[in-house]
C-alpha cells in the first residue's frame, strides 16, 4: 500500500492510522496501539495536542453541564454525585474501546481510517454468526443515525439554552443593577416569545456552520472556551457563597425521577461522536490516548462539582440551566451573555459531526461546479431542521433527558462494549471481559428503555404542571 500523505478531503474525518503487513494492532487488547507503530496519515498542518484537548473540553463541556445540579436534584445529593462518578469513568473506558477497536481495524484490513460507523460494520462482520455477517452493513447504517440524531439534538439543545438566557437577559433588562449582594425579585419587561428569538438566532447559527475547517474552529473554541471558563470561575463564586444547611436535602430521590438524572448525565458525557473525528485530525495522534483521559478528567471533576455545589446553593428552586438562578445584577447577566456566546460556537463542533455524515455523499451525487452550492444548502436545512424541533420542545430539561435517553446511551455505553466483544471474540477474550462489557451495555439499554419513557411522560404533562423555566426567578 502507498504510503503517500493523504489530504484532509481525501477521506471524511475519522480515525487514521499507519498500516503494518501482520495485519493485527501491536497493542492488541490491552489498550491503544503501540506509540511508536501509530501514524498520522493527512496534513502535515494537522491539529496540535492543544488544538484538540480544546476541541475535547468543547465538545463535552456545554449545555449539559449547567443542568447538572438539576438532574443531581432528580437523583440525591449523596447517589447523584456517586452515579456521575461512575458514568463518567464507564464513559471515558467506552471511548477508549472505540478507539482501540478502530485502531485494530485499520492495521486488520490495511486502511488509513475507520470511522464509528465502519468499526461497528467491521466488527459485526468478525462474529461467528452468519447472519450478523450478512447485514454488518446495517451496523454502519445504525450507528449513523444515532450520530445525526444525538449531535442534532445536541444542537437542539443549543437554540432552547440560548433563548432562555438571552429572553431572561432582555425581560430582566430594566430591573438589572450594580448591586449583586442579594437576589431581589424584579418587574420582568414583556417581550417576545423564547421561539421568536430561536428564529432571530437562525441566521447567525446558519452562517457559523458555514466555517468547515476544524483548525479555523479551533479559533473560535478557543474564545468560547474562554468566555466559559470565566463564566464558570464567577458562577463558582456565587454559589460556594451562602450555602444553606444541606440537612434537608434527600440522599437519594425518588426512583422515578432518577431516569431524568440519567438522561441528563448521559447528554453530558456523550462526547464520543467526536473522539476519532479529532483524533484523525491531529498532527501527531500518538498524543491522543493521554489527551482523552486528561481531559475527561477535568470534564468528570468540573461536572461533579458544578452539580453537587449548584444544588447545595439552590435547593428545590434549582432550574433547568443553574445560569437562570444567577442575580439580576450586571455581573451575573454578562455571565448569562458570556456563556451563551460560548454555547453559540460550540453549536459549530457539534455540527460538524453529523454534516460530514450526511452532506459529503449527497454532494457527490450533483457536479462539481454545483457542489458548493448543494453543500451550503444542505448546511441550512440542517440547521433550519434543529431550529424547527427546538421550537416544538422548547423546555431546556426535558430536551436535554429525552437526548440523552435516546440515542447518547446507545453510542456511549452500548454499542462500544458490544463492539468489543464483536472484534476480539474469535481472538479469544477473558470470561470477565465479556460479562463487563455485557453489563455496560446492558445498564445502557435499561437507562435508555427507562429514561426514554420518563422524559415523554414529562413531555407530555399539562403545561399548567410545567415549569416555566425561562421566566422563573430564585
Amino acid at each position: 500500500m502507498s504510503t503517500r500523505r493523504l489530504r484532509s478531503e481525501d477521506y471524511n474525518d475519522y480515525s487514521s492510522t499507519d498500516v503494518t503487513p501482520e495485519g493485527s494492532p501491536p497493542g492488541g487488547m490491552n489498550g491503544f496501539a503501540h506509540p511508536e507503530s501509530y501514524q498520522r496519515f493527512g496534513e502535515t498542518n494537522g491539529t496540535t495536542w492543544y488544538q484538540t484537548l480544546i476541541h475535547l473540553l468543547k465538545g463535552n463541556i456545554g449545555t449539559g453541564l449547567l443542568g447538572l445540579p438539576l438532574a443531581v436534584k432528580n437523583a440525591g445529593i449523596l447517589l447523584g454525585p456517586v452515579s456521575l462518578l461512575v458514568m463518567g469513568v464507564v464513559a471515558v473506558h467506552c471511548m477508549g474501546i472505540l478507539v482501540k477497536c478502530a485502531h485494530h481495524f485499520c492495521y486488520r484490513f490495511q486502511k488509513q481510517f475507520v470511522d464509528y460507523g465502519g468499526a461497528v460494520m467491521y466488527g459485526l462482520e468478525s462474529t461467528p454468526s452468519t447472519w450478523l455477517r450478512t447485514h454488518a452493513i446495517w451496523g454502519r447504517r445504525v450507528v449513523g443515525l444515532f450520530l445525526i440524531v444525538t449531535q442534532l439534538g445536541f444542537c437542539c439543545v443549543y437554540f432552547v439554552f440560548l433563548a432562555d438566557n438571552l429572553k431572561q437577559v432582555i425581560s430582566a433588562a430594566n430591573g438589572t443593577t450594580n448591586d449583586c449582594s442579594s437576589n431581589r425579585t424584579v418587574a420582568m419587561t414583556p417581550t417576545m416569545d423564547s421561539r421568536l428569538y430561536m428564529l432571530s438566532l437562525l441566521p447567525f447559527v446558519v452562517l457559523l456552520t458555514f466555517i468547515q475547517n476544524l483548525k479555523v474552529l479551533s479559533v473560535f473554541s478557543m474564545l468560547a472556551n474562554v468566555a466559559m471558563l470565566g463564566s464558570l470561575i464567577v458562577i463558582y463564586q456565587y454559589i460556594v457563597r451562602d450555602i444553606p444547611d444541606p440537612s434537608d436535602l434527600p440522599l437519594a430521590a425518588a426512583w422515578k425521577t432518577y431516569p431524568l438524572f440519567f438522561g441528563t448525565a448521559i447528554f453530558a458525557f456523550e462526547g464520543i461522536g467526536v473522539v476519532l473525528p479529532l483524533e484523525n485530525k491531529m498532527k501527531n495522534p500518538r498524543q491522543f490516548p493521554v489527551i482523552l483521559y486528561v481531559g475527561m478528567t477535568i470534564v468528570t471533576i468540573l461536572y461533579i462539582s458544578l452539580s453537587v455545589l449548584g444544588y447545595l446553593r439552590f435547593g428545590a428552586d434549582i432550574q433547568a440551566s443553574i445560569t437562570l438562578n444567577l442575580p439580576n445584577c450586571w455581573l451575573y447577566q454578562a455571565v448569562k451573555l458570556l456563556f451563551s456566546f460560548g454555547i453559540f460556537f460550540t453549536y459549530a463542533v457539534q455540527f460538524y459531526v453529523p454534516a460530514e455524515i450526511v452532506i459529503p455523499p449527497l454532494v457527490a451525487r450533483v457536479s462539481e461546479h454545483w457542489g458548493w452550492l448543494v453543500n451550503l444548502l444542505l448546511r441550512v436545512a440542517l440547521v433550519g431542521v434543529t431550529c424547527v424541533l427546538a421550537i416544538l420542545i422548547p423546555r431546556l430539561d426535558i430536551v436535554i433527558s429525552l437526548v440523552g435517553s435516546m440515542s447518547s446511551s446507545a453510542l456511549a455505553l452500548i454499542f462500544p462494549p458490544l463492539l468489543e466483544i464483536a472484534t476480539f471474540y474469535a481472538e479469544g477474550m477473558h470470561p470477565l471481559v465479556i460479562a463487563k462489557d455485557v453489563a455496560i451495555s446492558l445498564f445502557g439499554f435499561v437507562g435508555f428503555v427507562v429514561g426514554t419513557y420518563e422524559a415523554l411522560v414529562e413531555l407530555a404533562a399539562p403545561t399548567a404542571a410545567v415549569v416555566n423555566t425561562t421566566s422563573a426567578m430564585v
